[in-house]
């Protein structure tokens, strides 16, 4: 749905807001009626938006290697928080952000293979997977996932799960969710790094500052 339309649709709720006081005689304050649209809109974009996203793997094909190790000997999991809409004032409004999942692979020499790289929502569902099949970076290769701000789908307790391997030692890859978004003439940017996923045992002391402690 392009921009056109939506502005018609948005034009189609205030009339019918118009017609409804015309028909009641009762006042329907205009600014009402224009949030009213206003928020229609904004849904619309979010059930489209994520369509319209181009797909990372062929955005990045430069970035992929053409084979990748058959028989990983070593694989990882890492948490990244995500925050596509962030309570703001009083709790009682919010800004909605945009977010970009980057992985980097560090490795000079060796590729690093990408399992599964999923987005979840704040109930932990799964919103989208992002790959259909396995897929190797090139050493020092990037790939990126990109989130709308107008999607929504997620909400404020969004998280991306990636799952790498490789067929030995490797440099470990920087993976991290960058958020940017406006309201007014405020522009707000942050980073949210990953955090690998690893179990806790009950006899291990606490290793503050490292890991996500995983169930």
């Amino acid at each position: 749905m392009d921009r056109r339309m939506f502005e018609i649709v948005a034009l189609l709720l205030l009339g019918c807001g118009l017609l409804i006081w015309g028909i009641s005689q009762q006042p329907v304050p205009i600014p009402h009626v224009r949030e009213q649209g206003r928020m229609a809109v904004s849904e619309l974009r979010s059930a489209s938006t994520h369509e319209r996203v181009v797909d990372p793997i062929h955005l990045f094909r430069a970035s992929l290697a053409e084979t990748y190790p058959g028989d990983a000997k070593m694989r990882r999991t890492v948490y990244v928080p995500a925050y596509s809409t962030i309570r703001m004032m009083n709790g009682r409004s919010r800004i909605d952000l945009a977010a970009t999942l980057s992985i980097h692979n560090t490795s000079q020499e060796k590729p690093l293979l990408l399992e599964r790289v999923d987005y979840h929502d704040t109930g932990g569902e799964l919103v989208q997977a992002y790959l259909d099949s396995p897929v190797a970076l090139k050493p020092l290769g990037t790939i990126e996932m990109f989130v709308a701000r107008e999607d929504r789908r997620a909400g404020m307790g969004a998280n991306f799960v990636v799952d790498w391997a490789a067929d030995g030692p490797i440099s470990e890859p920087v993976i991290e969710a960058v958020m940017i978004g406006t309201q007014g003439n405020a522009t707000y940017s942050f980073v949210s790094p990953g955090r690998p996923a690893r179990i806790v045992h009950p006899d291990e002391e606490p290793d503050r500052g490292r890991g996500l402690h995983a169930p």
